[in-house]
């Protein structure tokens, strides 16, 4: 590779100082403006790369508050640049500088070109770890993109649904249309397939008002995944915080893909459909010590990575190698977010995405893994104290993944507002009644009530929890009911990833069958665990493709599994349509009867004087539960009523809302069950809104005091007169 020092004696300097922000390279029509942040660094180098791929480089002669500037004349939108950075390398304190590795700018707006493995990446000799690598790795790494995109987005505006009216639904962006057959295949898992009118439409009709893409950020393989043969299928492995990930543009990776990320997003909004980002802030692609040198490492190891000091010098690594990295992330290195330039880091890319991009929303990762002060996780700490004052963020919707790899990072309920949480124990406790594994119904009416045990102590509203019974990781809706133990042979690693707690059950044979039994079973064990999910208090979330009986054949940890694995199979051949009817029914019910999404929690009491109570629970008898029954454990069925006359939460205006009342009876037992319609003063007679139980039809009308036989595993709702 040809090399050019832009800087010549005796003639004027071609870099003029620059201003310190914005940070990231800011492009004007006389000259583009670079900053970084390296406070510990000698010397920094903007590197220009043309078509043939000759490296320019031009010093940064100005250096101010730790950061580098200066602003080079004549950069065209869609210059492809990296940094080179100079200074110390002392590893165990945290200094790598190494000016023969090419960096990423951790504010690129678009990222082009991919990591190829080769031990070029890395900083250190990897033949001596202590020493600094030679080689230089310009070759083997992505470029960062100079962008300027002036898209205009004709009026568009935040869609603002409450949270009680939202309904999620987790996709991969390649993974969902990529086998789409009435997508043009050239814009087949890209930002412009997904956001085309044959998507829109399948999730308007499906009664979806919001998707949660997983990561989008630019992200590279793990080197010893791409040795297997594989990739990083997921994206859990960010090195670009403010560039969407280029292998998803159709229009090719010089800045364009940032243009077409926005058309996808103003076609979902025009559709009535907000967008949640899966963001991975608590961990980079540069992994642990030994990994490679790509960006922030390469910057200011030591103010992006948190460490911890050991009083021991003899607990460093070999030959004096700094091991001292902090992981709870369970990926190599944990995101130092009480940092200021790393916590400055996120919030600028956090805003950029709602207001440069106009992205609703943001599911954090492991978001526990951030929160820490020092080592141990603060509610009141850096990072959610900032978003929570911050004017453009506390406004968007925050999702918290409430975990991180550690011990002490599940804090599953703990989340201040106005953030929500994904409840993994909502899909724990659901999971373990439909496959007859609970201890009774105490726990199951908590969670279908909202889990007031989790959210109501504090002041937060049941939107507070986001229901799932599956996601991303671990087994398809169909999978789940299909399998008893993870098949993830095909990952590489002698079937030794990926959760062993499923708690599944296949229904009587291990995978596929041809017999009508257990199928039958499989698709009603399917519907019951996603309708009680719809008619549960608190935000449903959906996995993209459980509603059609999508399968990854056993395999609960498809992270690296970029093929037919993992992409959605929209052929009709093996769907179940059955349960995507369900699905949409009872989200058109969800949808149309406020009593079934209430933002005010249940009290168990009238919400008027001589009323029906807002909530009741029903023994099979035809009773209320009496304090006994709460505590039988091998109690299997419920009835859950919900009245809608009126309506514990007013109107906008603060009117009462009247609504119908509804009975859903479970049954989660291995035996058919005789239940009684309650027979009181509000109840009288109801009809069959949607049932999973073969022998109760859609229609079946009932009288109070009137007995019905419900079939084992079942559950029917009846909406009443």
């Amino acid at each position: 590779m040809t090399q050019i020092d832009a800087t010549a004696p005796d003639e004027p300097s071609p870099v003029w100082p620059g201003r310190t922000w914005p940070l990231g390279a800011t492009w004007r029509e006389d000259s583009t403006n670079f900053a970084v942040h390296a406070p510990d660094a000698t010397t920094i180098w903007v590197c220009l790369f043309a078509e043939d791929g000759t490296e320019t480089r031009f010093q940064l002669s100005e250096y101010s508050l730790g950061i580098w500037h200066g602003a080079i004349p004549g950069v065209a939108v869609g210059a492809r640049y990296g940094y080179r950075a100079d200074g110390p390398w002392h590893p165990e304190l945290g200094c790598r500088f190494n000016v023969n590795k090419l960096l990423l700018d951790p504010y690129a707006r678009a990222i082009s070109g991919s990591v190829t493995p080769d031990p070029a990446i890395f900083g250190y000799d990897t033949w001596d770890n202590t020493k600094p690598s030679e080689h230089d790795s310009a070759p083997y790494v992505s470029r960062s993109v100079v962008v300027h995109d002036d898209f205009d987005w004709q009026g568009d505006q935040p869609l603002l649904r409450r949270w009680r009216d939202s309904v999620i639904y987790e996709l991969h962006v390649k993974g969902f249309t990529k086998l789409h057959s009435e997508i043009p295949e050239e814009l087949r898992g890209t930002y412009a397939g997904l956001g085309s009118p044959t998507v829109t439409q399948y999730l308007n009709d499906l009664g979806v008002t919001a998707v949660e893409l997983l990561p989008v950020h630019q992200f590279v393989s793990e080197p010893q995944l791409v040795e297997r043969g594989l990739t990083n299928y997921w994206g859990y492995n960010s090195i670009g915080f403010f560039a969407p990930h280029s292998e998803y543009s159709s229009s090719g990776d010089r800045g364009q893909q940032v243009r077409e990320f926005k058309q996808m997003v103003k076609n979902f909004h025009d559709a009535g459909i907000e967008v949640i980002l899966d963001v991975v802030y608590n961990h980079t692609a540069e992994a642990g010590p030994l990994g490679p040198t790509l960006s922030f490492r390469g910057l200011d190891d030591r103010g992006y990575y948190h460490r911890v000091k050991p009083a021991d010098p003899e607990l460093h690594g070999a030959a004096g190698y700094d091991d001292t990295y902090w992981d709870v992330t369970g990926c190599g290195n944990t995101v130092a977010a009480a940092n200021p330039q790393a916590l400055r880091m996120i919030l600028d890319s956090l805003r950029y995405w709602v207001t440069e991009m106009h992205v609703d929303g943001f599911r954090f990762d492991l978001l526990s893994a951030l929160t820490r002060t020092e080592l141990d996780v603060d509610m009141h700490g850096h990072l959610l104290t900032t978003i929570g004052q911050d004017p453009t963020l506390r406004h968007v919707k925050l999702i918290a993944e409430p975990w991180d790899a550690s011990m002490d990072g599940y804090r599953v309920g703990e989340y201040p507002p106005p953030w929500v949480e994904w409840n993994a124990q909502f899909r724990d406790t659901m999971r373990d009644f439909w496959r007859g594994r609970s201890d009774g119904i105490r726990t199951v009416a908590t969670r279908l009530a909202g889990s007031s045990d989790l959210y109501a102590d504090d002041g937060r509203s049941p939107y507070a929890s986001v229901n799932f019974v599956t996601a991303h990781d671990g087994f398809t809706l169909r999978d789940l009911v299909s399998y008893d133990e993870k098949h993830n042979e095909a990952n590489g690693e002698n079937n030794h990833d990926g959760t062993d707690n499923n708690r599944s059950w296949n229904c009587g044979a291990e995978g596929e069958t041809d017999d009508p039994g257990i199928i039958a079973l499989r698709k009603r064990q399917a519907a019951n665990l996603m309708v009680s999910l719809c008619f549960s208090n608190g935000v449903p979330m959906i996995t993209a493709g459980d509603e059609r009986g999508r399968t990854q054949g056993g395999n609960n940890n498809s992270y690296c599994q970029d093929n037919d694995l993992s992409w959605l199979d929209w052929r009709p051949d093996d769907a179940w349509f059955d349960l995507y009817d369900a699905t949409r029914t009872a989200l058109r019910i969800r949808r149309e009867h406020p009593a079934l999404r209430q933002r005010h929690w249940f009290e168990g009491r009238p919400t008027v004087s001589g009323g029906p109570k807002d909530l009741a629970w029903i023994h099979p008898e035809g009773r209320e539960m009496s304090g006994d029954d709460w505590h039988d454990a091998g109690l299997r069925v419920l009835g859950m009523f919900v009245s809608g006359a009126p309506l514990r939460s007013p109107g906008p205006r603060g009117e009462v809302l009247r609504d119908t009342s509804f009975l859903m009876w479970m049954n989660g037992s291995e035996l058919e069950c005789d239940v009684c319609l309650p027979e009181n003063d509000w109840v009288h007679s109801g009809v069959a809104v949607l049932s999973t139980d073969p022998d109760i039809a859609v229609g079946t009308r009932v009288k109070a005091g009137e007995t019905i036989q419900l079939c084992a595993r079942s559950l029917v709702l009846f909406q009443q007169d």
